[in-house]
C-alpha cells in the first residue's frame, strides 16, 4: 500500500472578505458579513471554495510497513507552510489520495490556496507530459484512482446518492464524529483551539480510512484476512499514539462493535 487518506478543516478567509468587500471590522463582523452577502447570492452561507482558509490538514499514511496518523504542521504553523507539506508529500511519495467529498471540496479548497501562497505541486498536477504513468491515472480526473473520492464512488458518481461521512462510518459500526461537528471549527479557531481542530480532523481521516477498507475488502484488494490484519494494525498503532482523542477513537469503536 502507498495510501494517503487526507481530511481539511477550514474557516472564513477573513483577511479576502476585507480586501474583496472593503471591510474594516473585527474577524467576526467580516466573516458575519462573507456569510450575508454569499447567502444573498446562493440561498446558502457556505462560502465559495476559495474564501476558505485552511487551518488544519491532517492525513494517514499507509506504506510499505508504516501507518500513522498525524496533523501537518504545528499549531503555530501558517496556511503556506500545511499546504507546502501536503503538496511535498504527494511530491515525495506519489500516494494514492484517499478523501471524503475530497474532489468536491478538499482538493479545489487546496488548489485555490496553493495559488494564493504561490506553492509548487507539479506532481499534483502531472497529467502524462511528465510522466506517461499519469496520462491515464493521475490526481485530476475524476474517474481515476490516484485520487479515491470515497463519497464519489459509493455513491456511483450520482448527486442524489450522496451520504455524510459520519452517517456511513456510524451506519458500518465505525465510531464517526462522536459529538464533533464542523459547525464548530470556526468557534474553535476564534478561541485559539487549534489542537482541538487538528484532532477532529484526525478522527475524521480515521473514519474515511476504516471506511476505505471496507470499500477495498468489497472490491477484493483485500482479502477477509488481510483487511482483518489491517484493523488490527490501526488498533495497534492508536492505542500505542499517546494521544487522548486517538485512544478515545480505540475505546469508541470498540463499544460500537460490542
Amino acid at each position: 500500500m502507498n495510501i494517503l487518506v487526507f481530511d481539511i478543516e477550514t474557516v472564513p478567509d477573513v483577511a479576502a472578505g476585507r480586501r474583496l468587500y472593503g471591510l474594516d471590522l473585527s474577524d467576526e463582523d467580516v466573516a458575519r458579513v462573507m456569510t450575508h452577502k454569499r447567502r444573498e447570492e446562493s440561498g446558502q452561507e457556505f462560502l465559495r471554495h476559495y474564501l476558505h482558509k485552511v487551518v488544519a490538514i491532517s492525513v494517514l499514511l499507509r506504506r510499505n510497513d508504516e501507518c500513522r496518523v498525524w496533523s501537518l504542521g504545528d499549531p503555530g504553523s501558517s496556511e503556506a507552510e500545511i499546504l507546502g507539506r501536503f503538496f511535498e508529500g504527494i511530491e515525495r511519495f506519489s500516494p494514492t489520495l484517499v478523501s471524503w467529498n475530497g474532489g468536491g471540496f478538499d482538493l479545489p479548497v487546496l488548489q485555490y490556496r496553493a495559488l494564493l501562497h504561490k506553492i509548487p505541486c507539479t506532481r499534483y498536477w502531472e497529467t502524462g507530459d511528465g510522466d506517461p504513468a499519469f496520462r491515464w491515472n493521475n490526481y485530476l480526473s475524476r474517474y481515476h484512482a490516484r485520487h479515491t473520492d470515497l463519497m464519489d464512488v459509493l455513491a456511483g458518481y450520482q448527486s442524489r446518492a450522496v451520504a455524510r461521512l459520519d452517517d456511513i462510518a456510524t451506519f458500518l459500526g465505525f465510531p464517526g464524529k462522536q459529538g464533533h461537528d464542523g459547525a464548530e471549527v470556526w468557534d474553535r479557531y476564534l478561541r485559539g483551539d487549534i489542537e482541538g481542530i487538528r484532532s477532529y480532523c484526525e478522527t475524521d481521516v480515521l473514519n474515511t480510512y476504516l471506511v476505505f477498507l471496507r470499500l477495498e475488502l468489497m472490491r477484493g484488494h483485500l482479502t477477509p484476512a488481510a483487511h482483518e490484519a489491517e484493523e488490527a494494525r490501526l488498533k495497534t498503532v492508536l492505542t500505542g499514539a499517546g494521544p487522548a482523542h486517538l485512544a478515545d477513537f480505540v475505546s469508541a469503536w470498540g463499544s460500537c462493535r460490542s
